[in-house]
């Protein structure tokens, strides 16, 4: 029966050795050992993952469907192995990190270039991959990601530190001239008897935390509409599909449809949310430190002045903390 102990690389590579010339006979000439070890190492994997890795009935010698699979990703994990010894090194003589960053949509669309440019001069190689908060904080702790920029602040998981990049509060676009008198709650609320919400997907951060919100204002609009970005709703409220609830990050993503709907700071809706770098603790800690800064100036330099210039006051709306200090947990 399989168990939980770990696999040897040892017999994976030689496992490889097979795949890649054959026969056992071949495989035990590239590795240096004897023919019989070569099948005995074999044997053994397969009593550790409980499955069969070579049909031995046939000649030349194939594989089997749990071989092919194995094939494929010990080639992976093999190469990275095989390049790890030489990252160590790097790493204890200051050599520049490679590393994996996620970026939630909102901020990679409007920031994501510029914070690239910033942290190519911090890293020998730089992997970025976009998506919803969600996927990003089960990729990191999947190891998969070394890095993201989030709305969701992981408070359930252990061991991450945390840096909060900005706040910012909710607002709502309508169609020009749709809500004109959208002076009060009370109006949003005569508003949605009239007119459909437009919703970001709630299976986001942002649809989610939305969502619950209107619940919390007695708004209960049936679902007929949800997006997954923020240019696909923008672009549906300037077609007068209907409303919507957005935030600054979001309505600089969609900045082609912003001059084509009306922005309604007021009345002032109690929601907000951050934004927040996060990595595992004590990995890459200096170059956490590098993130946070090139993160905070590209907040300062870039998107603000970008969103300012929009001049429709969705900049009011955006909130740093002045030297925001990293939380440990």
């Amino acid at each position: 029966m399989p168990t939980t102990k770990m696999i040897d690389m040892h017999s994976v590579q030689v496992f490889l050795a097979v795949a890649e010339e054959g026969s056992m006979s071949g495989a035990a000439q590239r590795m240096g050992i004897s023919q019989s070890g070569v099948s005995q190492l074999i044997r053994q994997l397969e009593e550790e993952l409980g499955v069969v890795l070579v049909d031995r009935s046939t000649r030349p010698m194939t594989l089997t469907s749990f071989g092919v699979a194995l094939r494929n990703r010990g080639t992976v994990l093999s190469e990275e192995l095989l390049h790890l010894k030489a990252q160590v090194l790097d790493a204890g003589r200051g050599v520049k990190p490679d590393v994996r960053i996620g970026l939630v949509d909102s901020f990679a669309s409007t920031c994501g270039s510029a914070l690239t440019k910033r942290l190519l001069e911090r890293v020998s190689q730089l992997s970025i991959r976009t998506g919803l908060s969600p996927q990003q904080g089960e990729a990191l702790m999947r190891r998969d990601l070394d890095l993201i920029v989030t709305s969701d602040p992981l408070m359930d998981t252990n061991d991450v530190i945390r840096y909060r990049l900005l706040t910012e509060k909710y607002f709502v676009i309508t169609t020009p001239g749709a809500g004109s008198r959208l002076k009060t709650l009370d109006d949003v609320r005569a508003m949605a008897n009239t007119l459909p919400v437009v919703r970001f997907n709630r299976g986001s951060q942002v649809g989610l935390q939305i969502e619950r919100y209107l619940r919390s204002l007695n708004i209960r609009v049936p679902n007929r509409l949800e997006l997954d970005t923020a240019d696909a709703v923008t672009s549906m409220v300037a077609d007068g599909i209907g409303w919507a609830v957005t935030s600054p990050l979001c309505f600089m993503q969609a900045a082609a449809w912003a001059d084509k709907v009306d922005v309604h700071i007021n009345p002032v809706l109690d929601l907000e949310r951050s934004l927040y770098l996060i990595a595992r603790r004590d990995e890459y800690s200096v170059f956490f430190e590098d993130a946070c800064k090139a993160a905070r100036e590209v907040v300062l330099d870039t998107f603000l002045p970008r969103l300012k210039a929009m001049g429709n006051g969705v900049n009011t709306l955006v909130y740093l903390d002045g030297e925001t200090s990293v939380e440990y947990f």
